[in-house]
């Protein structure tokens, strides 16, 4: 993986001011180091700037970037984030159309297959990406980003130039672009955080490239074009042949994904997603002479203070030893400490560059870090609930009849420490009605669709659009924080495509959660982990986490030019510090109980100080 960033613009010649640009293309990728830290490189032309950082993960000797191709006096160029899983037919294919490669690279298909094709290429290539492509005949810049949005790509305007990066930082080190935050930021931040509207950058003016599209940018004019798009129609396999074809889908992707020049390994929780991803990759292996290294994660002193609830019914780690003696991996268990956690929330915030998770994020922060010690890739099992319809709202009949997102029904939780005021001034409530509305008119429709398989098609849309890409955000921004690729099989397009059709009585046969996943796992996985109900990614039970989050949250209230303080009701905070926490009650998700309340906050108060946002002119809101 890697990090891109430049600009464009044709009003006038970059060229002139030769060194300014290249100090600024440098600057760019300076500050997203972390995610290409072998390599970097800038091109500088008269309308175009591209810079790059790059993770060596397959053909680590040759592959620079920008690369560029010159034809017939023209030079075109790339900037290329990603992995691209068909890239074996795809080379075939050029190579019999008369192109000749000179690396093995992905990043030279894509530019051959965009010389060749146009931007028409990009329906053809399965892979994780965020690129761009500068076109000098065109006079055109384009940024492309994957169907499922696994890559990040951000971009804004200013006078006439579109800046782009794959992180909102790098556009912060282009002159003249400032964190600044009006309302509707204010409301993603806290109606809608840590999930944000599909596009939106969150702060003012800043953008992002929507998935599945991609964006022409030609002079002052911007363009956005959708490739791909979920179609819905009947399903008219039976349940015998969609299982076939959902176990050769989840199977052709792994092992796809286990392409790399580089040594792997898979995060293993011991839940069925992440131990039949382990399972595939340690066969595969196996015909290699190799050993898979195994990764799982938890809290210290968790077996101590662990308590089961509705949302996490038991602990991992019994299920991951029963995996790794069936695997007979390279186990590394890492437990992360309540300081360390703490400490971890304020890098996680300029990891995402917002506030995020809380201690999910900073945790997997710290476990991610720990990984790219020794390995540069992992496969996860990231995104399996969202497609085979694992999550509690799925099932319960009151986040089937809600009318809002079923992962944060009730925003009381969200409202408890702010000032009645600012509450006001959000319309909090209208803000998410209307956020949840547009995307379920959005929604792929069928017109055999019962109401009841409708209705799910709306919550599996809601899952895809929103949560999904809250987790993948999480997943790049805290693996490639520390130099780590992490892979997500899961989300591969044809999945996705396939299964978005499979109605819900083969999904979910007889109320079982996931009941397609494992019945096309059959025989890959011991039964015990086959038939596990779904716990999801740990939290700390330890008091003392929570200790902690009430020092930092009592330190900010002391100081009065902390600024989240304008947002917050001083009772209302001072009576929640002393209230006993439901951890079995969510704020957002699964995990998001009081604890991680407090460590958002922390994160939005320490967010404003280091990045010194500045709230908008236009605001009428006064604390």
């Amino acid at each position: 993986m890697c990090g891109i960033a430049g600009f464009y613009q044709n009003q006038f010649d970059y060229l002139k001011e030769r060194t300014r640009y290249r100090s600024i293309l440098e600057q760019m990728y300076f500050v997203q180091k972390h995610r290409g830290p072998d390599e970097s490189g800038t091109f500088l032309a008269s309308h175009f700037g591209l810079a790059h950082v790059r993770l060596s993960i397959i053909d680590p000797c040759s592959g620079h970037q920008p690369m560029l191709r010159t034809v017939n006096g023209h030079t075109f160029g790339i900037v290329y984030n990603g992995e691209l899983y068909n890239s074996h037919e795809l080379k075939q294919d050029l190579i019999q159309l008369g192109y000749a490669f000179e690396t093995c690279c992905d990043t030279e298909i894509i530019l051959n297959g965009y010389l060749e094709y146009g931007t028409d290429f990009v329906t053809r290539m399965n892979g994780i990406f965020a690129f761009a492509i500068l076109d000098p005949v065109q006079d055109c810049l384009f940024l492309f980003r994957d169907r499922m949005g696994v890559k990040p790509l951000f971009y804004t305007v200013l006078k006439d130039q579109i800046v782009f990066s794959s992180e909102i930082k790098g556009l912060f080190a282009f002159p003249g672009i400032t964190p600044r935050l009006g309302k509707r930021g204010l409301n993603e931040i806290f109606s809608l955080g840590p999930a944000r509207t599909p596009g939106c950058g969150v702060f003012e003016s800043i953008h992002e490239v929507l998935p599945g599209t991609y964006l022409c940018c030609h002079g002052t004019d911007l363009h956005t074009i959708r490739y791909w798009q979920l179609e819905s129609h009947p399903h008219t396999d039976s349940e015998e042949e969609t299982v076939e074809k959902t176990a050769f889908l989840v199977q052709d992707a792994i092992c796809r994904q286990i392409i790399s020049d580089v040594p792997i390994c898979t995060f293993l929780s011991g839940g069925v997603d992440s131990s039949l991803v382990s399972a595939v990759c340690a066969a595969e292996l196996k015909k290699r002479n190799r050993q898979l290294a195994t990764f799982s994660f938890d809290f210290k002193d968790n077996d101590k203070y662990f308590t089961a609830n509705a949302f996490q019914p038991s602990r991992d780690r019994p299920y991951v030893d029963i995996m790794v003696k069936y695997l007979r991996s390279d186990q590394h268990n890492l437990e992360c400490d309540s300081p360390s956690q703490a400490e971890l929330l304020y890098a996680s915030v300029k990891a995402h560059d917002l506030p995020n998770m809380a201690d999910v994020d900073s945790s997997m922060l710290y476990f991610c870090s720990l990984v790219s010690r020794t390995h540069k890739v992992a496969l996860t099992g990231e995104c399996a609930d969202e497609i085979f319809g694992g999550y509690p709202w799925f099932h319960k009949k009151e986040c089937f009849e809600a009318h809002t997102f079923p992962w944060t029904m009730d925003l009381s939780a969200r409202k408890v420490l702010l000032s009645d005021d600012f509450i006001e001034f959000l319309d909090m409530d209208s803000y998410v009605r209307n956020a949840y509305e547009q995307s379920v008119f959005e929604t792929p429709r069928c017109a055999e669709d019962t109401p009841k398989e409708a209705r799910r098609r709306e919550i599996s849309w809601l899952n895809l659009k929103w949560f999904m890409q809250t987790l993948l955000n999480r997943m790049d921004r805290t693996s490639m924080h520390s130099g780590l690729e992490a892979r997500v099989p899961f989300a591969d397009h044809r999945i996705v495509e396939y299964l978005w059709n499979v109605p819900w009585n083969i999904k979910a046969k007889n109320g079982i959660a996931k009941y397609l996943l494992r019945q096309s796992a059959n025989g890959l996985l011991p039964d015990e982990i086959l038939w596990r109900r779904k716990s999801p990614y740990p939290k700390t039970y330890d008091t003392a986490y929570e200790a902690l989050l009430v020092n930092q949250m009592r330190e900010i209230l002391a100081d009065s030019h902390a600024p989240v303080l304008s947002f917050l009701d001083r009772k209302k905070v001072e009576a929640f510090l002393e209230s006993p926490s439901d951890y079995g009650k969510p704020w957002y998700g699964q995990l998001m109980a009081a604890p991680q309340l407090l460590a958002y906050m922390i994160q939005i108060n320490y967010w404003m100080e280091q990045y010194q946002i500045a709230l908008c002119q236009h605001l009428v809101y006064h604390s």
